[in-house]
């Protein structure tokens, strides 16, 4: 095995292990990351290499060897369209390192700065992205620690992934690293070196949230202990100050992130995320033009979708297509052929065949899903009538059959419960005939 030794030069060295390096993406005072690709999987990946400390730096190689374990005891654990995934992880004599999703973006940090500000509906967009993300690492019990926009990849548009692990706070952990986080985005718990609970990500996401819209950080020291005495005696400024265009339910919603007591910010993730969902009402965001964030939110609130988790629901916002419609819009013909189904997101539509009602379906009900059992180019049998201004979602067969086995299993146990209730309805309004 060729020495470590190269890969901490000015030089990026030419492989690490199995995988040819690419180019140096970025480096720490732990570690160095590389763009390298896995010639065996066919694809590009990130490499994070750990910088060994001087023999004398006994208790910095204790806690490097922390982090590598943290992160190396999630290689496939954090499933989640938007957590980096972990691959691989090695460590041998000469190597330590993991193997990782590779993000070509770049880090949230471009989008921290008054010049480069993204819409207020994109970036609390993504702020509910990593909102679910984090709930989820929660629910799989990790606690972050160091969010922060640097640690924020973003893939493409408002799509990103939350990277660096890390520093993570597993459930069943006794122990717990102090200083760990980076100061601005710390939570006065933290600071304090108390005990860490998902309160703290959610501390450190408020901060994000806030730099995001106002394009500074709520606290502004000259040094580390100015910055940590205002965290834990100042109030933060309102944003609706520093952004008059921010709604009164937004600037709410940080404001509680930032509270000082763990008490006051939100007491789980859900509730965030609702709070943050009702507050895109106020972004007047144009309804042909439906954020991921209202359509993950959405989907989610409709009995349709109550059995999906939340990957899957993701999943769901990707292959599908939200469709505004107006009243007595015509959104399927009778004879028309297609190979797509629909799910009624907002309002109520009318069936009917030759001219003739057949039944009236409201939120949450399906129609045209037949196609997608049909091996063979059918034709709509029915039309479909909007009676009131309202969203369909639309699903192509052929996409949802690229979806995850998870995905569709979930569909068709939601057709079916559907088709018993269907039945059933017809049942009953035979039996009060006769």
């Amino acid at each position: 095995m060729s020495s470590i030794a190269p890969l901490f030069k000015s030089v990026a060295p030419e492989r690490i292990g199995k995988y040819p390096v690419l180019r140096e993406l970025g480096r720490g005072a732990t570690s160095r990351v590389f763009h390298a690709r896995d010639p065996f999987a066919n694809r590009d990946v990130a490499i994070k290499v750990f910088v060994p400390p001087t023999a004398s730096e006994a208790s910095s190689l204790r806690r490097l060897q922390r982090v590598f374990l943290n992160e190396s005891s999630l290689v496939g654990k954090l499933d989640h369209p938007h957590i980096v995934g972990i691959y691989d992880a090695v460590t041998e004599e000469n190597h330590t390192y993991i193997v990782m999703e590779y993000v070509a973006g770049g880090t949230l940090e471009q989008y921290c700065h008054p010049g480069t500000l993204l819409p207020l509906e994109q970036a609390v967009e993504i702020v509910f992205k990593c909102n679910r993300a984090l709930d989820y690492a929660f629910q799989h019990g990790v606690i972050h620690r160091d969010i922060k926009p640097a640690n924020i990849l973003v893939n493409q548009g408002t799509d990103i992934k939350l990277s660096d692990f890390g520093t993570a706070l597993h459930a069943c952990d006794i122990t717990q690293l102090t200083g760990v986080g980076s100061p601005a985005y710390m939570s006065p718990e933290q600071i304090r070196d108390e005990n860490i609970t998902h309160h703290t990500d959610i501390y450190s996401l408020g901060v994000v949230t806030f730099q995001l819209i106002a394009g500074r950080l709520p606290f502004l020291g000259t040094n580390t202990g100015s910055l940590t005495y205002q965290i834990l005696n100042h109030e933060p400024p309102r944003l609706r100050t520093l952004r008059p265009d921010v709604s009164e339910p937004l600037d709410r919603v940080v404001m509680r992130c930032l509270a000082k007591s763990r008490e006051a910010r939100y007491g789980s993730w859900i509730e965030f995320a609702k709070d943050l969902a009702g507050a895109f009402q106020t972004l007047h965001a144009s309804s042909a033009n439906i954020t991921d964030a209202e359509k993950f939110n959405s989907a989610k609130r409709l009995d349709f979708f109550r059995d999906f988790d939340d990957v899957q629901l993701w999943e769901v916002v990707r292959i599908a297509s939200w469709r505004p419609i107006t009243r007595d819009a015509i959104v399927l013909r009778e004879g028309e052929s297609g190979d797509s189904f629909f799910i009624v997101g907002r309002g109520e539509v009318e069936v009917s065949r030759g001219g003739t009602y057949l039944n009236t379906l409201s939120t949450g009900n399906c129609f045209g899903e037949m196609l997608y059992f049909s091996e063979t180019t059918t034709y709509r049998n029915t039309t479909i009538r909007a009676l009131a201004d309202g969203i369909v979602i639309e699903i192509r067969a052929a996409a949802l059959l690229q979806a995850s086995q998870g995905c569709q299993n979930e569909f068709n146990k939601a057709f079916v419960r559907i088709l018993i209730d269907r039945v059933s309805q017809a049942h009953a309004k035979l039996a009060l005939r006769r």
